[in-house]
Formats: structure tokens, C-alpha cells, sequence
């Protein structure tokens, strides 16, 4: 399958150009981005062309990975699946409930195929920990804290605008929920406050009365780096394994199951769009939420 990638930043660069340049099942055919420059070196990298217009690389490919800001994202999803192209985007699918629709509608109109990279849940670890999880029921809560340290010298994220303006609510936050859905269920309730240091802390009510709390900052003191994910329940507490393979070697994972949802006319993936979209709402809720003070119910959809 052609793949058109968009983005040329270390995310571009190193996960989704490696993966799709190593693919037996993936050609690369060109790179955009919003920096000529750095477009017309990573497509010297992989020796493909660098295209100035997005509609021009659509064009010329079957699918588009897409790793740019969320916003960035959501307006180019939505070119390409309007044009037919199969959707590989990354977290979090867009930056607002409205832009996720466009996405999600522009899709089903297509009937493209999608799925959306939350990284952990292509590890074979975690994907094996999360379905089993999720089999099991009878969890009563979860408990999780993500702190990372990406503003550091010498960081590939530092300078990053999107990451400094929108935090780890919308940066990190994606990857907790992505693990959390799929075990606990549907986010029904929101609550979120702000701490020192970026913090900012997440209190979730799921379908069926489970609860799960979600602790997240990018500016944490190297020393204070953490990843942790704590079920409990009816069948005890039950932690989620570190995922071993690497960020390139997941995207592999998900290209893999692009292709398989293509192969088999299916468009039922649990990463895709919608799902993308479903993410996009709890964090869009805990902003208001955050902002306002309040406790915010979401809806049924």
C-alpha cells in the first residue's frame, strides 16, 4: 500500500518513516510538511520526493500517516479520508469534539479504514494485559500516574508548541485513557484540577460505578519520572506490564493492522477514529472541567 506521511518532526522521522520504510507491505512515496526544508530532508532520507501540497501527496497515495499537531491533523484526516485514503493518524485525534466529528463523519461517508497510534496498545505486552483485563471484569478502580520530563536540554519534544500549550492532559493523557476504556468502560463523569509542576489530575466515573484516578505531568524532575497502572477488583489488583517493543516497532504493529482491516473490507478496529474520537471527549470534558471547577457528565452517543 502507498503511504503519503505527513510531518517531519523526530515523531515523523523515527516511528512512523522507519516503520513504513521497513514494511514489506508498506511503500513510502512522499513527505509533507510545514517546513520545506526539513520535508526535503527526511524525503532525502528515505528517497522519496517531498511534496508542497498536501492535496498533491493525497493524491498520490493509497494512505496517509499523519504525525503533526492534533489540530494539524484533524483538518488533513479529513482531506484524505474525503478522498478515499486510508487514516494511520496518531494521539490525540484533534483538539476538540468538533474536529474529531469531521473526522469521524469524513471517514464512514468514505468508508475508509482507520486507526489512530496510541503506542502502548500495539505492544504485544500490553495489548495481551488490556484484552485479558477487559475479559476478566469485576474492576472497581484503577490508579495511574504518568510523569514525564520532556522539556529537559536536548529533550526532541522540548521546543514542541502544542506539547508546552496544551500539557500532558492532551499529550499524555490519550495513552492513560486508551489503556483505561477498553477495562473499565465509557467515561460518564469528569472531574480535574490543576498541581505544581504541570500536574494535572483526573477523576473518572466509568459505565457500571467503576472509578479510576489519573495523575499526568511533562515538566516532572527527571528524578520523579513515572509509569504506573493499577487495577483492583473482584480478582485482586493486577499492575500493567512495561511495554518492550519499541515506538517504530508498534507503528509497524499498526500499519499491520491498517492493512488487515483493508484486506478484509472491515472498518471495526478498536483504535480507529471513533474511538479516537471517544478519547477526545473525556479530555475535552476534563479541560472544562479543570477550567471551570466543576464536575462534567458526558453524553451518551
Amino acid at each position: 500500500m502507498r503511504f503519503g506521511l505527513f510531518g517531519t518532526g523526530h515523531w515523523a522521522a523515527q516511528t512512523h518513516g522507519a516503520a513504513l520504510d521497513a514494511h514489506p507491505r508498506a511503500e513510502l512515496v512522499g513527505v509533507w510538511g510545514r517546513n520545506r526544508d526539513r520535508a526535503a530532508a527526511l524525503a532525502t532520507r528515505y528517497g522519496v520526493p517531498a511534496y508542497d501540497e498536501v492535496d498533491a501527496l493525497i493524491e498520490a497515495c493509497e494512505a496517509v500517516a499523519v504525525a503533526l499537531p492534533p489540530d494539524v491533523q484533524a483538518e488533513i484526516a479529513v482531506r484524505a479520508a474525503t478522498a478515499g485514503r486510508h487514516l494511520l493518524l496518531d494521539k490525540p485525534l484533534a483538539l476538540t469534539v468538533a474536529d474529531a466529528d469531521r473526522v469521524v463523519d469524513a471517514a464512514a461517508d468514505s468508508g475508509v479504514a482507520s486507526v489512530v497510534f496510541f503506542t502502548a496498545r500495539y505492544q504485544p505486552e500490553v495489548a495481551g494485559f488490556v484484552a485479558a483485563a477487559a475479559a476478566a471484569g469485576g474492576w472497581q478502580t484503577a490508579n495511574v500516574i504518568r510523569f514525564a520530563s520532556i522539556f529537559q536540554p536536548g529533550s526532541p519534544y522540548a521546543q514542541s508548541p502544542w506539547r508546552r500549550e496544551r500539557g500532558a492532559l492532551w499529550d499524555i493523557g490519550p495513552h492513560a485513557l486508551a489503556i483505561l476504556l477498553p477495562v473499565l468502560g465509557r467515561v460518564t463523569r469528569v472531574a480535574a484540577g490543576d498541581g505544581p509542576g504541570g500536574l494535572v489530575h483526573l477523576l473518572l466515573t466509568h459505565d457500571g460505578g467503576a472509578t479510576s484516578s489519573v495523575s499526568l505531568t511533562l515538566d516532572a524532575p527527571p528524578a520523579a519520572v513515572a509509569a504506573e497502572f493499577t487495577f483492583y477488583g473482584d480478582n485482586g489488583v493486577e499492575t500493567l506490564p512495561s511495554g518492550g517493543a519499541s515506538s517504530a516497532t508498534a507503528f509497524g504493529v499498526a500499519i499491520d493492522q491498517l492493512l488487515a482491516e483493508v484486506d478484509a473490507g472491515t472498518r471495526d478496529h478498536r483504535c480507529d477514529v471513533r474511538f479516537g474520537r471517544e478519547v477526545v471527549s473525556v479530555l475535552a470534558a476534563a479541560e472544562t472541567a479543570r477550567a471551570q471547577g466543576t464536575v462534567i457528565d458526558l453524553p451518551v452517543r
